[in-house]
């Protein structure tokens, strides 16, 4: 039985059936053949081997390691709380915060918690983008070792204390490292990621991070 035929089509368009299986097969073949072309490419290149720890790990310019955040910015908005997708964020506050726009600081109620569970944390970085401080980072910290569950709960607010906005792994405690791991520990102690009015101001820094943790009023 012949199907009828289709008054919109032109008769000169319409793909014979026969003609449409094989196009089919061409285009499936020719996806595959595109999807594994990088993939094949990698199979025959020489295989380097990275001697870490003693060499640093090639990490990309977009790499999403452990947050950095910078607790003087923070307004506990909850937008990246809400916008994680496995619940992984756990924001606490005394009351409503607000940026100061002299200052580009955070004031009003204490920030009493700021912690984020990695053992859920599945690094996608949507936690970034709704922020309206641009205060919660993804950093190039790549390893976080832990022997618990609850050692891969990290405390940004008991960090804050030490002057720190990101978790050092155990390797960046020790006395004696590697010169690139002692370079990225430095950089990390000397906010060299930040980037907005307390640039340079390290000191100044470490002061307005302990008063996020205070409540405060705008002068």
């Amino acid at each position: 039985m012949v199907a009828p035929r289709n008054p919109i089509e032109p008769a000169g368009r319409r793909r014979q059936p026969v003609r449409e299986y094989f196009h089919d097969i061409y285009q499936t073949v020719r996806t595959i053949l595109i999807g594994m072309r990088i993939t094949l490419k990698y199979c025959f290149a020489k295989t380097i081997t990275v001697q870490y720890p003693d060499v640093a790990p090639a990490l990309q310019p977009r790499y999403r390691g452990f947050h950095f955040y910078e607790i003087e910015k923070c307004i506990a908005c909850d937008l990246c709380a809400k916008a994680c997708p496995v619940d992984c964020i756990y924001i606490e506050k005394t009351g409503p915060r607000k940026i100061d726009k002299e200052t580009n600081i955070a004031v009003g109620g204490a920030m009493t918690r700021y912690a984020i569970d990695y053992a859920k944390c599945m690094f996608c970085a949507l936690c970034c983008d709704p922020c309206p401080t641009d205060c919660i980072h993804m950093g190039n910290i790549h390893d976080m070792s832990g022997y618990t569950r609850k050692d891969m709960i990290v405390e940004f607010t008991e960090l804050a204390k030490a002057g720190l906005q990101t978790p050092q792994p155990l390797w960046m405690q020790k006395e004696h490292l590697p010169d690139w791991a002692a370079e990225k520990k430095e950089a990390w102690e000397e906010f060299e990621f930040s980037h907005d009015k307390l640039t340079q101001q390290n000191d100044r820094r470490r002061e307005e991070m302990v008063k996020a943790m205070v409540e405060q009023k705008k002068k």
